[in-house]
């Protein structure tokens, strides 16, 4: 299957020019995100007139948003600042949820992000967490607060730092390990591993190197399926989508290019691919330059939503009547439509 490639000036050109299918969303004084409708099929589940909110601000870098369904709350974390913060849907207060969310005691001048980053539920209703600056993927239950380190170390070398994380339905943990919470990325000496990896914890606990060639790979995604999987590169000099085809026992083949996002930098876009989740339908929610679009599974652009800054990471939540966004220093509510299901 061959890339799929964007020009961000002929995708926005093409969205713009469609009669009412881009404007600025919520409030009049201080406008929250542009919507812009590239097709439309996004329709069915954004309606052209839906407003934006934001429910979270003053974060330092907003990263994994979680949503818990028993709970009616939405989990988000703040890797720099060592913090994951909880938005309750009722009350609409956000507060300090886990503190340290990652490592307790790291050097500043070693560990650039010492918090949690991505955010996952396994099937006991656990909380997975992608400790970037402890570097390890450690296990919470919400109920008695019990932590535990899940898997810090890949044939005896310990990780860089886990970044993202998809829990499959057989309890198999994907989950991404580039340098970001490492002060000096590739060249620090904290270092014990030669690549930036994508592994695989399957439910025996054996892990795996699904793929050991990509430069930054982030964020990470099942198809509804499970028969393929979707990597997000983070590389500023070749910004992409990986798709690779899994067999009946979750293992990948070669990977492909789903996604070439290196067009989409024209202009200076903020972001890079980064944080994704894929709805029920197959429809993939991904970062990219410019924000954070909306795609089919063949890579058809849906829709575009941007704020000027990156948006790093997506999460469906209230029963797949919201999608939530981790927009640089905010946290953005997006409603979907009544009877759509993400």
């Amino acid at each position: 299957m061959s890339a799929a490639i964007i020009d961000r000036r002929r995708l926005l050109a093409g969205g713009l020019a469609l009669a009412g299918t881009a404007g600025r969303v919520g409030a009049a004084a201080e406008p929250v995100a542009t919507l812009h409708r590239l097709s439309p099929k996004l329709d069915r589940m954004i309606a052209p007139d839906a407003r934006i909110e934001v429910i979270a601000r003053d974060i330092r870098w907003a990263e994994g948003p979680l949503w818990v369904p028993g709970g009616d709350y939405l989990l988000f974390s703040d890797p720099p600042a060592n913090l994951v913060r909880r938005w309750d849907r009722k009350t609409g207060r956000v507060a300090p949820f886990l503190s340290p969310s990652g490592a307790g005691d790291t050097d500043p001048k070693l560990v650039r992000e010492p918090g949690a980053n991505g955010l996952a539920l396994d099937h006991q209703g656990r909380l997975l967490i992608a400790n970037s600056g402890g570097r390890s993927i450690d296990r919470l239950d919400l109920k008695t607060q019990r932590r535990e380190t899940l898997i810090d170390r890949y044939q005896g070398k310990r990780f860089n730092s886990p970044n993202d994380l998809h829990v499959a339905k057989d309890g198999a943990i994907y989950f991404t390990d580039p340098p970001y919470g490492l002060a000096d990325a590739d060249h620090s000496p904290l270092r014990e591993t030669a690549v930036n990896g994508v592994y695989r914890r399957s439910p025996d606990g054996t892990i795996e190197l699904i793929d050991g060639t990509l430069t930054r790979p982030n964020g990470i995604a099942l198809s509804p399926d499970e028969r393929r999987l979707y990597v997000s590169v983070s590389d500023d000099t070749a910004p992409r989508i990986m798709r690779y085809d899994l067999d009946a026992g979750g293992r990948p083949g070669e990977g492909q290019v789903w996604l070439d996002a290196k067009p989409m930098q024209t202009g200076g876009a903020p972001g890079l691919p980064d944080g994704m989740k894929v709805a029920r339908d197959g429809t993939l929610v991904c970062s990219v330059p410019g924000g954070m679009m909306l795609l089919t599974p063949k890579a058809e652009p849906l829709g575009l939503i941007a704020t000027g800054a990156p948006i790093a990471n997506a999460a469906f939540g209230e029963s797949g009547r919201a999608l939530f966004l981790t927009a640089n220093d905010r946290v953005l509510r997006v409603p979907l439509r009544a009877g759509w299901q993400g």
